[in-house]
C-alpha cells in the first residue's frame, strides 16, 4: 500500500515546484524529502521525476499520481469530518491563522462564544498575513484562516480550499482631533497631509494609494507600517493621517475624529478551509462563533461622510 505521507509531499513538490520549498514548508531538510520520494518512486516501480538542469521536475505519470494524492488527501478529511459529526460536538485542536484586526475585534468574542459552547474544543491562533496563512493552510499547518479582499483587487480563491463569507467592514479615513488636518471636509484638503499607510506592496497598502491618485492625490507616506494601532497612535498624536478598518473603530480610535470615505469602500472579509473538512464540527462552530462576534459589533451609523 503506497504511503501518505510520501503522497502528501509528491502533492507539495506538484505545488511548490522544488524540493527546498517542500523541505521549508514542512520543516524537513531538502536531503529528508528527496529521500521520501525516492522512496515512493521504488514503491510504485514507476519513473516519477526526474532531473532537468539543476531542478527535480515530475514526470507525467509523476503529475498524476500527485492529483491523485491530492484527491485522496481530500477524501481522508472528509472522512475524518464525517466520523466527528458521527462523534457529536466540536471538539480537539482548532488550529487558526488569521491578520491583526479580526484577532483584535472578533477573537476574543468568538474564543468565549466557544469555551461556553463547546469546552471540549480548544484555539490555537497565530497571527499571519493572507498569503502566508494560505501557504499554511495548504501545507496542513492550519486547518482554517481569515483573509480579506480590497476594492479593484484580485479575489483571492485558492484551489482545493472551501471559502466563506464573514462580514463586509467599511474603510475609513481617521484624522487627529486637533490640528491642520482636523478640520478637513473633502479629500483635497488632504493633498499635502503626511500619511500613516500600510507598506505598498500589502493588499492594504495598494489599496490605500491607489484609492488616494484616483482622487488626484499622490500621497506623502511619512509613516509604512502594517500595525494599525500604531496607525492609530500616529494619527491622535497628530503626526498624520490614516485608513483603518470600521472593525476597530468602536474601541480604538478614540481621541480621533473619524469619517466615512466618498464611494463607501469596504473590504470582505472571510474564511476559508480544505475542502475536504468544510463538514468538520469545529470548522463549523468556529464559523458560527465568528458571525455571532461579527454581530456583536458596535454599529458606525451616524458618521459623518468626506466630500470628493
Amino acid at each position: 500500500m503506497l504511503n501518505l505521507h510520501r503522497l502528501f509531499l509528491l502533492h507539495e513538490l506538484r505545488r511548490l515546484q522544488t524540493m527546498t520549498a517542500v523541505a521549508s514548508a514542512h520543516s524537513m531538510s531538502p536531503s529528508a524529502v528527496s529521500q521520501q520520494l525516492s522512496q515512493l518512486e521504488r514503491e510504485t516501480k514507476v519513473t516519477l521525476f526526474q532531473q532537468v538542469g539543476r531542478r527535480v521536475v515530475l514526470t507525467d505519470s509523476g503529475v498524476q499520481l500527485a492529483r491523485r494524492a491530492e484527491e485522496m488527501l481530500g477524501l481522508l478529511e472528509t472522512a475524518e469530518a464525517e466520523l466527528a459529526v458521527a462523534q457529536g460536538e466540536a471538539s480537539g485542536l482548532l488550529r487558526v491563522a488569521s491578520f491583526q484586526t479580526p484577532m483584535i475585534a472578533l477573537a476574543p468574542a468568538a474564543v468565549s462564544v466557544l469555551a461556553q459552547q463547546y469546552p471540549d474544543l480548544h484555539l490555537e491562533m497565530s497571527q499571519q498575513e493572507v498569503d502566508a496563512a494560505y501557504e499554511g493552510l495548504l501545507a496542513h499547518r492550519y486547518d482554517v484562516i481569515l483573509g480579506e479582499d480590497y476594492p479593484g483587487g484580485q479575489q483571492v480563491v485558492r484551489r482545493g480550499t472551501d471559502r466563506e463569507a464573514l462580514l463586509r467592514d467599511p474603510l475609513l479615513l481617521v484624522l487627529p482631533d486637533s490640528g491642520p488636518w482636523a478640520d478637513a471636509h473633502g479629500l483635497p484638503e488632504l493633498a499635502g497631509a503626511p500619511w500613516a499607510l500600510d507598506p505598498s506592496r500589502s493588499r492594504t497598502g495598494a489599496w490605500s494609494r491607489t484609492y488616494l491618485r484616483e482622487a488626484g492625490i499622490e500621497p506623502r507616506v511619512r509613516f509604512a507600517t502594517p500595525d494599525p494601532l500604531l496607525q492609530v497612535h500616529l494619527v491622535r498624536t497628530g503626526h498624520a493621517v490614516a485608513f483603518l478598518p470600521g472593525l476597530i473603530a468602536s474601541e480604538h480610535l478614540g481621541g480621533t475624529r473619524v469619517v466615512r470615505l466618498p464611494g463607501s469602500p469596504h473590504r470582505s472579509l472571510y474564511t476559508a478551509a480544505r475542502a475536504g473538512a468544510a463538514g468538520h464540527p469545529s470548522l463549523l462552530a468556529f464559523r458560527a462563533a465568528l458571525l455571532e462576534a461579527a454581530g456583536g459589533l458596535t454599529d458606525l451609523e451616524g458618521l459623518e461622510v468626506l466630500e470628493s
